[in-house]
């Protein structure tokens, strides 16, 4: 099985060499920090459609971040661009933290189940998730294993985050009602 996975991630790296280019690069690279920005601006455009599941989106985000980062800790997976037999690979920088799951993955992907009400916003939104992911490989950041076990461990625990979205929604409305009233929409508290 591992010279399997090992064969798909190579297979990656090979396919991204072949479109590897400095424009590429930079390009990929802003995409991959871009999301400091995408996911403050989708919870505020969910506030401001005085939708309530904001909370469980900010939740979720939270959460499945800090998931991740102790699975990175228990299995501490380096980077491929640190792996001395990957210096083959396109590699733009190299970030200290581990490799296993891909934190983009298992963040990002599942928040798209937060944008089904909203046609436009999650047709741009899973553009935007695709090419982060697939830059995560085409940077060496990831393996290819990586972004799909953490599009795996996204969904799972999107999907139990869902099905109690209506209590986590209440519970953070409450405190958000208590906390800054006068921000809290009245459809918050229904």
């Amino acid at each position: 099985m591992s010279s399997i996975l090992t064969g798909l991630n190579n297979w990656a790296f090979h396919i991204v060499l072949y479109f590897a280019n400095p424009a590429l690069n930079s390009f990929m690279s802003l995409m991959g920090t871009s999301f400091f920005v995408v996911l403050p601006l989708l919870a505020l455009y969910l506030y401001l459609k005085k939708d309530k599941n904001v909370f469980s989106f900010v939740f979720g985000m939270v959460l499945i971040f800090l998931i991740t980062e102790i699975i990175k800790d228990i299995i501490k997976e380096p980077r491929p661009c640190s792996v001395a037999d990957l210096q083959w690979i396109n590699h733009v920088g190299c970030e200290a933290s581990y490799s296993f799951p891909s934190n983009h993955a298992t963040v990002l992907t599942g928040l798209l189940f937060f944008l089904n009400k909203y046609k436009y916003v999650r047709a741009l939104y899973g553009i935007w998730v695709i090419l982060i992911l697939v830059g995560r490989v085409y940077l060496g950041a990831h393996y290819l294993t990586d972004v799909i076990v953490g599009i795996v461990i996204s969904i799972i625990f999107y999907y139990i985050i869902l099905s109690k979205k209506d209590k986590i929604n209440s519970f953070f409305a409450k405190i958000f009602a208590r906390v800054a009233k006068p921000l809290c929409p009245d459809e918050f508290l229904r």
